[in-house]
């Protein structure tokens, strides 16, 4: 009877050994999730404040549809693109190209034209850069802030406003900015300056001051497109603006 009690003892013993040992659940230690990078498309569009000595002109740029043209009028606004003077030869550093120069361009129902650091519509800041054009932003509401050129991927630094609609400009020039409905009304006043009828210069030209960015804003502001006033039927279609000699 003891030889069968002691058997049985040490089958169940043996059986016990022999059973799988259950490993404790392990808890994965605490940690934050990483947050999510901010989309590039989410920033807002700076601001450009365009003081002159005929009022201000505050523009919605467009990075996203213009980038390098954003970055040149950004840097040479404030100083930190470099640029050459075209009268003297000499190298710009830290020197905003704006400041001091003229609208030297004026036509009434079209546009009104500067950033020249000559001042006669031939100058440049010593280098070109491509166009930047996109098929869902054209000419297509009054105060497009857009580069003039002398043709295809010739943008330096001069840009002009549109007072009115155009589109026989699309395709053709750089949109890199919306200005508001107050600028447009200074365009207006600007553009009806007396000027020379042989090449649209005014007598009196208004001055940039000083081109402030500021960098928030509505990320929405100018890209759609929103009811245009009325073309001036009788007004007679000028020639676009260009950086070469005025005509």
């Amino acid at each position: 009877m003891q030889r069968i009690l002691g058997l049985a003892v040490a089958i169940v013993v043996l059986s016990f050994s022999a059973w799988p040992q259950a490993k404790p659940a392990t808890t994965a230690p605490p940690h934050r999730a990483q947050a999510a990078a901010a989309s590039t498309e989410d920033a807002p569009d700076p601001i450009a404040i365009i003081d002159t000595t005929a009022g201000k002109m505050t523009c919605t740029l467009f990075p996203k549809k213009a980038p390098i043209g954003v970055a040149n009028f950004i840097g040479l606004s404030t100083g930190t693109k470099d640029w050459t003077n075209p009268a003297t030869h000499t190298k710009k550093h830290g020197v905003p190209l704006y400041d001091g120069t003229i609208f030297h361009r004026v036509i009434p129902s079209f546009m009104i034209q500067g950033g020249d650091p000559e001042g006669t519509g031939r100058g440049d800041p010593g280098y070109k850069f491509k166009n930047e054009t996109s098929p869902d932003l054209g000419f297509d509401k009054p105060g497009r802030l857009a580069y003039a050129n002398a043709g295809p991927d010739t943008n330096g630094s001069q840009f002009f406003i549109t007072e009115v609609p155009y589109p026989s400009l699309n395709g053709g020039y750089t949109i890199f900015g919306q200005c508001d409905d107050a600028s447009v009304e200074l365009v207006k006043q600007i553009a009806r300056m007396i000027s020379d009828p042989r090449d649209n210069r005014p007598l009196k030209p208004v001055k940039i001051n000083h081109i402030s960015i500021v960098k928030t804003g509505s990320s929405t502001a100018g890209a759609a497109a929103k009811p245009a006033p009325k073309k001036p039927g009788a007004a007679t279609k000028p020639s676009a603006p260009v950086s070469a000699p005025p005509k």
